[in-house]
């Protein structure tokens, strides 16, 4: 579990074929490795990993094809930035959101504009996440948490303070560029709630407007 508080900006090393998957070398910048061992979790752009080996300077991690398909870590190359957040422990401070680091779909950065000192960026989430999408609800692109400021359809606005543009990648995103998004775990939870008994069928997935009427979920 994580925060989306991110504790570093890092770059891609190298990036090496491996058996089908590939291997992530991530040097990590000013992340403290000190308390890491072989195991450990180590979010990269939102992407929960596996530290496989500790060479001083970063790490590295096993990436499978799943996650391959599932996120935008096609994406990144030798220098690529990447935003770096250790796994929370028992005392961690708490300030951002529960982030389980499981990307659950690839966004795409709409449009960016100037706000005074801020930075507001629309973005565009797959169709099949904008229902966990809320206004003034919490989000994580690119494992960083933040609050949304605004929702149209599948797109959502975000006003990024000059901090966080500092300590993220966020500074250098443009129109174009895709992201991992992780919605706020309650919301998915919430929806299987909902589907009380029906969650044990095989088909039950997708809450529908029909079923939120059928179980008086909605007022006629």
């Amino acid at each position: 579990m994580f925060t989306g508080i991110i504790e570093s900006i890092g770059s891609i090393r190298a990036l090496t074929p491996k058996g089908g998957d590939v291997r992530v070398y991530v040097e990590t910048g000013k992340l403290d490795l000190s308390d890491v061992k072989l195991g450990d979790s180590i979010a990269v752009n939102g992407v929960c990993l596996t530290a496989v080996e500790l060479p001083g300077n970063g790490f590295a991690a096993d990436v499978s094809r799943e996650t391959l398909d599932c996120t935008a870590m096609n994406d990144l190359k030798s220098g690529s930035p990447v935003n770096l957040e250790k796994a929370l422990t028992p005392t961690t401070r708490l300030g951002g959101h529960l982030v389980s680091g499981h990307v659950d779909g690839v966004g795409e950065v709409v449009s960016r504009t100037d706000n005074a000192r801020a930075v507001e960026f629309r973005i565009r989430a797959p169709k099949e996440l904008a229902k966990y999408i809320a206004h003034k609800g919490s989000i994580t692109v690119d494992g960083t948490s933040l609050t949304v400021n605004a929702v149209d359809g599948a797109e959502f606005l975000l006003t990024i303070i000059p901090h966080t543009l500092s300590e993220t990648i966020m500074a250098s995103y443009k129109p174009g560029r895709r992201v991992n998004l992780e919605v706020d775990l309650l919301a998915r939870y919430l929806e299987r709630l909902l589907l009380g008994d029906k969650a044990a069928e095989p088909s039950a997935g997708n809450i529908t407007e029909s079923f939120l009427a059928a179980n008086g979920y909605l007022k006629s």
